[in-house]
């Protein structure tokens, strides 16, 4: 059982998949749902204040290199980009957008992209972080509710 809860709280980790990934996972292997929310909230927060703190200037760093250099470009394109739509699309309310943005669960929209954004708009560090968890408590939920509805219909079956 250990090992089934550690890997959801790694999988939660992981950019793109984060716990919208790693919560469907928990519910497929059967484990129970509030444990594995808790466990994936943590795992998926965890990056957030190295994400914040650093990857701005480690992607700056690795633009001009030749391996990873279109990746790290990749990388802050989509973080500008993401950070621009929230700005315009929010004005004044640009904590709520972000929380909003980080917490309904589509591809591109996690806590990895949405802190990098706030980064990049040089947002306050802990009104950022505090909307990134709002967005993962609330991306948990729709994510739980989903999962144990989908998996407990499978198991009526």
């Amino acid at each position: 059982m250990l090992k089934k809860y550690l890997m959801i709280f790694l999988v939660s980790m992981v950019p793109i998949v984060e716990l919208r990934g790693a919560i469907p996972i928990s519910q497929g292997l059967g484990l129970p749902l509030l444990q594995s929310y808790i466990i994936c909230i943590i795992g998926n927060m965890l990056p957030v204040p190295v994400i914040f703190l650093f990857a701005r200037k480690v992607l700056e760093w690795g633009c001009d290199k030749p391996v990873i250099g279109r990746f790290f470009s990749w990388c802050i394109e989509k973080g500008e980009r993401g950070g621009r739509k929230l700005e315009e699309k929010a004005g004044r309310g640009l904590y709520v957008a972000l929380l909003l943005f980080v917490g309904i669960p589509l591809p591109g929209t996690g806590a990895w992209t949405g802190t990098l954004a706030a980064s990049f708009l040089d947002m306050d560090y802990k009104k950022s972080v505090v909307a990134v968890l709002g967005g993962v408590l609330l991306a948990g939920v729709i994510m739980g509710c989903v999962s144990a509805g989908v998996f407990g219909m499978i198991r009526g079956l």
